[in-house]
């Protein structure tokens, strides 16, 4: 039966090794008859009865280069031969938490490396289940010709994908890179493990920071094979150049990876997904990039790959650093119940701000006086604006920010934790230009949860301006605001008999 061999310390010993060297082709016919003299498709070990002599019988140079190695008991297979469980769908997070991008879509590491042109890749028993191998290009570089920022390609991350089938796939690589199992389930629990053996892989390896020491990864990084070494912490995967990581991190992987989870426990407290146990069973992706200066996007968060900003993602102060909390932020920020038209670089602030208040940071928006501003701009204006026409994202900030302060000074420290789970639990109130709708009922929750009348408040802000308004936000919206919508809202408010805050929160600050 199958033997398969986990990933140890012990193993560290062939990491950067090419167990099996690689030929110009590989007969498909020739691998699979060979597989009648091992236990299983995945050839994880020798037959039973497996005689030394049978050796001359191979029809693949490969496989009996295998077999003699195992024969020998030579053979270490390390990574390159175990069984994968699957990683739960981006699509059952969506519906649990409200959360669309970023989380990754690589969470099911090898460690392996394949080189460029053919490889062997063993697939044991697939249950009827779809799985394929991922090899994103990391290290993608711009254009030639083209700005980094206007690249025709965009800043996104490419990849190759090699669909499997159970026994011998000869895929193709077009470009060397680490590997991964794209491997999904609505049924991660129950769902069954396959098994995969890459025959001519390379051990590249990966960090397992909750298992493994410092001298683990230094081991690792003095190892390596790929340019881009894989670190997985309880809540995030990191894929980030080996050099950077030697220059700024050589003698600490365990701290590189408590720095992040602890802005993941701070944004999972904020967002209530630590008191209402929600913390889902996935880790966002940070990466290198070589675009732009930081990003979100649909694979998670990108950092560029040079001294200063590898500096902010890999340094001694991740936790403080505004720029990788701010992009964490934007995976974490619910849509569109709290990300409606016009939002989308201020709710995911909100995480911001909440860590660097946990960190002992000073108050971006009191150092930037963008309380002063907001509050002459909106508040004090002759001419009321919407708010969501406010063009700094930072003054648009303040309102949201203010209700957290009141918040504290009533003693309710789960304000916006309170808040974003009923948001989870109940339905959005629209998409696109719709989106607005979800506005209106952030106020009227707002005033359940902090059982006070806020209708002066968000009428100071601009929440209750009627109009057609047009707004970008990376998408552009039209808003159709009627008095109807407001008077609707503000009746709401006014049936719970709720008290005024008693003084005027507007002026709130830190």
């Amino acid at each position: 039966m199958k033997t398969l061999r986990t990933w140890t310390a012990a193993a560290l010993c062939c990491i950067g090794t090419s167990v099996l060297g690689q030929t110009a082709s590989y007969s498909t016919q020739a691998i699979t008859k060979d597989l009648n003299y091992f236990s299983d498709w995945t050839a994880s070990e020798l037959g039973k009865n497996f005689k030394k002599k049978q050796l001359k019988e191979f029809s693949s140079p490969l496989m009996k280069q295998l077999a003699e190695q195992m024969q020998a008991g030579t053979y270490q297979a390390g990574l390159l031969l175990k069984s994968y469980k699957p990683v739960p769908s981006n699509e059952t997070l969506e519906k649990a938490l409200k959360l669309y991008d970023g989380y990754s879509r690589y969470e099911n590491i090898t460690g392996v490396y394949l080189e460029k042109g053919e490889n062997v890749v063993l697939a044991g028993d697939l249950h009827g289940r779809r799985v394929a191998l991922l090899i994103p290009d990391w290290m993608r570089q711009p254009t030639p010709g083209y700005e980094p920022t206007k690249d025709p390609e965009g800043w996104g991350l490419k990849r190759q994908r090699y669909e499997l089938h159970e026994g011998v796939n000869v895929i193709n690589v077009e470009k060397a890179g680490n590997v991964y199992i794209d491997y999904f389930a609505d049924d991660p629990e129950t769902a069954p493990a396959i098994t995969i053996h890459f025959v001519t892989g390379k051990v590249n390896g990966f960090f397992d920071a909750e298992n493994q020491t410092n001298e683990d990864w230094k081991r690792l990084l003095d190892n390596a094979v790929s340019p881009v070494m894989d670190v997985k912490t309880r809540y995030m995967q990191l894929a980030y150049p080996v050099e950077y990581l030697k220059k700024f991190r050589y003698e600490e992987g365990k701290e590189l990876a408590e720095a992040y989870d602890k802005i993941m426990e701070q944004q999972y407290t904020f967002n209530g997904a630590v008191k209402y146990n929600r913390i889902p069973p996935k880790r966002i992706l940070a990466r290198v990039n070589f675009n732009y200066f930081m990003f979100r996007d649909g694979d998670g968060v990108a950092f560029l790959g040079n001294d200063g900003t590898m500096k902010s993602a890999l340094g001694p102060d991740i936790y403080k650093d505004w720029g990788v909390n701010h992009e964490i932020g934007h995976v974490m920020q619910m849509r569109p119940q709290l990300t409606w038209g016009g939002m989308t670089e201020v709710s995911n602030n909100l995480f911001t701000m909440y860590v660097a208040r946990q960190a002992g940071q000073p108050s971006r928006l009191s150092k930037s006086h963008n309380y002063e501003h907001a509050h002459k701009n909106v508040v004090e204006a002759a001419e009321k604006p919407f708010i969501m026409c406010v063009k700094d994202p930072f003054e648009k900030l303040v309102p949201f920010w203010q209700l957290y302060l009141y918040a504290q000074e009533k003693g309710y420290k789960d304000f916006y934790a309170d808040l974003m789970e009923y948001m989870r639990t109940h339905p959005d109130k629209g998409h696109g230009n719709a989106s607005i709708n979800n506005m209106y009922e952030f106020a009227k929750v707002s005033c359940d949860l902090l059982k006070t009348d806020l209708t002066d408040f968000f009428e100071a802000w601009g929440f209750f301006v009627t109009g057609t308004f047009e707004v970008g936000d990376y998408a552009n919206y039209r808003f159709e605001i009627t008095p109807k919508m407001v008077e609707d809202t503000k009746k709401y408010i006014a049936s719970k008999h709720y008290p005024k805050p008693g003084k005027d929160l507007t002026l709130l600050t830190d």
